[in-house]
């Protein structure tokens, strides 16, 4: 039997973080539990209204966060924060896939096409690796706002 999957970051400012996760992978902020979201509304802005109205205090409100896949098909993504901060290279990482089945030139020029993208949101280019037939297609590695490294693939 398969099972749900979430991705949950450790991180100083989940709100931020999260919202930079959201931009790059078209995902959303969900609402409150029991609390509609008017279309165009900002679910963020309710879940403000929502804590303080349940007696969180406001030092506690970016405590966590998390996004959504709009379609329902990709993981659920967590962000809570903690005290730490980032050491160490990642042992696990995101891979996202901006231009599958794309190969060769067309498909690096889409990749950096996306880069741009993701660095104006706030993410730092790492390194860029060439296509490498028959195994290695060509791909990007950047960090979001926080470290954490991600290949665009």
């Amino acid at each position: 039997m398969s099972r749900d999957l979430q991705i949950t970051f450790d991180c100083h400012d989940p709100r931020a973080l999260s919202s930079f996760w959201r931009d790059a992978l078209g995902y959303v902020h969900p609402g409150p539990p029991g609390v509609p979201v008017a279309p165009g509304g900002d679910p963020l802005a309710a879940w403000d209204v929502f804590l303080e109205r349940i007696g969180v205090p406001e030092s506690e409100r970016n405590a966590r966060s998390a996004i959504e896949d709009p379609d329902g098909s990709g993981p659920r993504v967590f962000f809570q924060q903690v005290p730490e901060g980032k050491v160490a290279k990642n042992r696990v990482h995101l891979d996202v896939r901006a231009a599958p089945g794309l190969t060769g030139e067309e498909r690096m020029a889409v990749l950096e096409t996306e880069c741009t993208r993701l660095v104006a949101l706030g993410a730092t280019r790492l390194a860029r690796h060439e296509p490498e037939p028959p195994m290695g297609a060509g791909h990007l590695v950047l960090a979001d706002p926080e470290g954490n490294e991600f290949c665009l693939d």
